[in-house]
């Protein structure tokens, strides 16, 4: 007895159709077509994956060296103060306290500058 194969194909088929939907022109309707940009939307989504963490550092750096030049440091002396203070602070948390707690985050300025003028004299 012979094996056909209708329903796989088109279980497969159906798979690349049914990722493909929303997409512009024929690129949702014909097999070839939606397979390939399958696959290269899967590569985007991975690589975006990774571009994402990058951008949310840009961020947050930017968000303490704005903070931390209000208090008159650079961003580079700040984090400095804060390793020899043995601060360990993430700069996800640093920029939340930036943005939500300044009083919090003075706090953290004002040690960072004295174990930068501990460190100088």
């Amino acid at each position: 007895m012979r094996i056909k194969r209708a329903v796989h194909a088109r279980k497969r088929k159906k798979k690349f159709l049914k990722a493909a939907k929303g997409y512009r022109g024929a690129i949702s309707r014909r097999y070839k077509l939606a397979k390939q940009h399958y696959y290269r939307a899967k590569r985007y989504a991975y690589v975006g994956r990774k571009l994402r963490k990058r951008e949310f550092r840009k961020i947050w750096i930017t968000r303490i060296n704005i903070a931390a030049r209000s208090h008159g440091l650079k961003y580079s002396e700040f984090m400095h103060g804060l390793k020899l203070a043995g601060v360990s602070l993430n700069r996800k948390m640093l920029s939340e306290l930036a943005v939500d707690d300044q009083t919090a985050f003075k706090a953290y300025v004002e040690l960072a500058k004295q174990q930068l003028n501990k460190e100088r004299s």
